[in-house]
């Protein structure tokens, strides 16, 4: 059996998922060799984990992405935010690194999207996009194939995890309110990490610049609800996913990587 090693950049909740999965042997194929994240001792806790886990090699924590580099991963694993998955894609794909991302929402930015598109062209390296909390992909991207189409993406979320953003108010404690509507690149602009999946959506489909974004805050609600309706001639096409906590995104990397080489892809 073939197997590649793999880097975690970004050490939060979703990257300990990545690790756990390492650990039960559902990632057999991979060897977890190095860890960065911006707070060091979230590099070193993971890289711990792995040296003590019977596991017969060793991960080394980085306190820098240069550092991670020169380890030459086969994959890097990206957890951390667009603004980290910018810092880390061209220098990652140059250096021979294929890169799994949840930090979809850089690639909003088109002239960064066509940066990085030509860097892997150029060095024979890949950027995966995990499917987060949403899925359908295949359907978006088929349909976008076959004829043009409209595409919604309607989300639901929590007042609480506005907070830190400029559209909070307390109000939104016990007033339901449409937050946000336009298309997926000013969705990402102004919630830089709570809807990478619109962008996912979107370039799965008609592209950031055309998607229908609806962003609404309900009070008391928990979690996130995600719909994305595909309309076109021939195809009328729903995928709605209600995700309490942020895990379903941890796992969906973890899919990811066992796709990739797995003999049957889905």
């Amino acid at each position: 059996m073939k197997s590649y090693t793999l880097a975690i950049a970004g050490c939060g909740k979703l990257a300990h998922i990545v690790v756990e999965a390492l650990l039960k042997d559902l990632l057999p194929n991979y060897k977890l060799i190095g860890a960065y994240s911006r707070t060091f001792e979230k590099a070193e806790e993971i890289a711990k984990i792995i040296d003590t886990s019977n596991s017969g090699y060793t991960c080394t924590p980085c306190h820098s992405i240069q550092e991670l580099l020169q380890l030459k991963p086969d994959y890097i694993v990206e957890t951390a935010s667009p603004t980290g998955f910018k810092e880390l894609a061209l220098p990652a794909l140059k250096n021979g690194s294929n890169i799994v991302t949840l930090s979809i929402g850089a690639l909003a930015d088109a002239d960064f999207y066509k940066a990085v598109q030509k860097t892997a062209y150029e060095n024979g390296t890949r950027v995966h996009l995990a499917s987060g909390a949403i899925g359908g992909f295949d359907v978006m991207r088929t349909v976008a194939l076959m004829e043009e189409s409209e595409v919604t993406f309607t989300t639901e979320k929590s007042p609480n995890s506005l907070r830190k953003t400029s559209v909070y108010d307390e109000a939104l404690q016990t007033e339901k309110r449409e937050v946000f509507n336009g298309d997926a690149i000013g969705a990402i602009a102004l919630f830089p990490t709570h809807v990478n999946v619109s962008v996912a959506a979107a370039l799965a489909s008609v592209g950031p610049e055309n998607i229908k974004v609806s962003i609404n805050s309900i009070p008391g609600f928990v979690g996130d609800d995600h719909r994305i309706e595909v309309k076109s001639e021939n195809i009328h096409a729903v995928v709605d996913v209600y995700s309490k906590n942020a895990k379903i995104a941890g796992w969906s990397v973890v899919n990811t990587l066992r796709n990739i080489v797995s003999p049957i892809v889905f």
